[in-house]
C-alpha cells in the first residue's frame, strides 16, 4: 500500500524495493540502431527526450548484472509469489540487429536457477530481418509485436535508410512466418499500427482483417517530448484516434471488434472500476471496502516505480518504462554493477506528488486518472496538470459514459469482464 503521513510521504525504500522485486517484465533496449528511418520515430528528430542515437549494441556482459540483480531480489523476502511469470523483453532500435545479445540472454535465463519465477520472452520488431531468425523466435515462443501501419500507402513514413518503402519486404517476411509456423502465428503474433495523416482507423482495421484476420493495436503519435522546432511537422502528421474513428463508416462494428484496444472503451471501463461500488479488484477490496484516497490525492495513473517493468537502455540507464523520457532514469548499470538507490527513488516520487498535491486535491477525476507524472510538462519545475478536471467537465464525462452504456447495453457484460485488468 502507498504510505501517507502528515509530512506527505507516499513511498519509502521498502515499498520501491518490493515493487521492483515483483515486477512483471525485464526489458532491454537491445540496440539504438535501426534499419528503418521512420519519420515519426519516438527516437527520431521529432522528439528531444531521448539519448543521442549512436548505433550502439547492448552487450551480454553489460546486461547480465541486471538479470543477476533481479534473481537475488526474486530469492529475497521481498518476493510475494511462487512461480510467477516474468517477461524478458527485447526492444530497440531494431532488436533483430543484435540477435547475438538476444540468444545469449535467452539461453542464460533458461539455465538460471530461479525457483520462484518462470520466464517468457517478448520482442517488438519491424520484421525486416524476421526471415533470418523466425525459426529461433518461433521455437522459443516469443510474444512478437510487429510494427506495420497497414497497406503500402499507409507505410509512407516507414522507409529504409535509402528512402524506400519497407512494406513489400516486411509483409513477405510476415507471410513466410505465417506459412511456416501457423499455430505460432495465431497464438503469439500481434501487430501495432501507428495512426497518422496517411492512413485511418478504418483503413488499418480493414487491412488487418482482410490480410491476416487479426485485430491490431492502433497507436497515435507520442505527444510528449516533441522538439520545439518540430511542432508544426508533428501537427501535420498527427491524427486523433477518437475523432478519426467516429468519422468512419460503420464505426460501431470497429468499436465492437477492437473494444479494449480503443481508448474510449478503456476510459469507460476505468470509470466503472473506480466510481462504481460493486466492482472489486481483489478479495481485500471485497472484504474491507475500496481504499478511500485520503488527502492529498495522487495521480492514480502513475505506476508504482518498477511495478510493471524495469527497462535498461543501451546506455545503461534504468527506467520504469520505455515510454517516458530517458532523462528520468532511476538507476544505472556500469562495469561495477547495478546502481539503484531505493531511498532516492522514493524521495523523487514523493517530491513529484507533493508538487501536484493541490491540483489533485481539487480534481474531480482523481480516482480514474490515467496520466503518468512523467508526461506532465515541466514536472521538475512548474508542474501543471493539463488534465485537471473540474465539476462541470467531470459531469460531461460521466454523462458520456452513461450515455454510451445506455445506447450499448449489450456491451456492459463485456466491459465488466475486462474491467479488472484495467488501470
Amino acid at each position: 500500500m502507498l504510505m501517507r503521513k502528515s509530512s506527505i510521504t507516499y513511498f519509502n525504500e521498502d515499498l520501491v524495493k518490493d515493487s521492483l522485486t515483483n515486477t512483471l517484465q525485464v526489458l532491454f533496449e537491445v540496440t539504438d540502431q535501426c534499419n528503418l528511418n521512420c519519420t515519426y520515430c519516438g527516437y527520431g528528430s521529432l522528439y528531444s527526450n531521448h539519448d543521442q542515437r549512436e548505433n550502439k549494441m547492448l552487450s551480454f556482459d553489460k546486461a547480465k548484472p541486471v538479470i543477476d540483480y533481479m534473481n537475488d531480489l526474486w530469492s529475497s523476502y521481498y518476493n510475494k509469489s511462487y512461480f510467477k511469470n516474468v517477461s524478458i523483453g527485447f526492444y530497440g532500435g531494431e532488436p533483430l540487429l543484435n540477435m547475438k545479445f538476444i540468444t545469449a540472454i535467452v539461453e542464460y535465463v533458461k539455465k538460471m536457477n530461479c525457483p520462484t519465477r518462470q520466464f517468457t520472452f517478448s520482442m517488438t520488431t519491424n520484421a525486416l530481418l524476421l526471415h533470418r531468425y523466425m525459426d529461433y523466435v518461433a521455437a522459443n515462443k516469443f510474444n512478437l509485436l510487429i510494427s506495420l501501419d497497414g497497406n503500402k500507402d499507409h507505410m509512407f513514413y516507414r522507409k529504409d535508410k535509402s528512402g524506400r518503402n519497407s512494406f513489400n519486404r516486411i509483409v513477405k517476411n510476415i507471410d513466410l512466418l505465417k506459412e511456416s509456423y501457423p499455430e505460432y502465428f495465431r497464438n503469439y503474433v500481434d501487430f501495432n499500427a501507428v495512426l497518422h495523416n496517411k492512413n485511418s482507423v478504418k483503413e488499418i482495421y480493414d487491412f488487418f482483417k482482410e490480410k491476416y484476420n487479426v485485430i491490431p493495436r492502433i497507436s497515435g503519435l507520442g505527444t510528449v517530448g516533441i522538439d520545439e522546432d518540430k511542432k508544426e511537422e508533428f501537427i501535420r502528421l498527427f491524427k486523433n484516434f477518437n475523432e478519426d474513428l467516429f468519422q468512419s463508416e460503420n464505426y460501431e462494428i470497429i468499436m465492437k471488434d477492437m473494444f479494449f484496444n480503443i481508448d474510449i472503451i478503456k476510459q469507460i471501463g476505468i470509470y466503472l472500476k473506480q466510481h462504481s461500488d460493486f466492482i472489486y479488484s481483489d478479495y481485500n477490496e471485497l472484504l474491507y471496502g475500496k481504499q478511500q484516497y485520503a488527502e492529498p490525492a495522487i495521480p492514480s495513473g502513475t505506476c508504482m516505480p518498477f511495478s510493471r517493468k524495469i527497462y535498461m537502455t543501451v546506455n545503461g540507464k534504468l527506467l520504469p518504462c520505455e515510454r517516458i523520457g530517458q532523462q528520468f532514469a532511476l538507476g544505472s548499470v556500469d562495469e561495477k554493477g547495478v546502481h539503484i538507490d531505493f531511498q532516492s527513488i522514493a524521495d523523487k516520487y514523493n517530491a513529484y506528488y507533493t508538487k501536484l498535491d493541490q491540483q489533485c486535491k481539487t480534481c474531480c477525476n482523481k480516482k480514474s486518472c490515467s496520466l503518468c507524472i512523467f508526461n506532465i510538462k515541466d514536472i521538475d519545475n512548474n508542474a501543471i496538470c493539463e488534465e485537471h478536471t473540474d465539476a462541470k467537465n467531470f459531469e460531461l464525462y460521466k454523462n458520456a459514459v452513461l450515455g454510451f452504456l445506455s445506447e450499448n447495453p449489450e456491451e456492459y457484460e463485456r466491459l465488466i469482464e475486462g474491467v479488472s485488468n484495467l488501470r
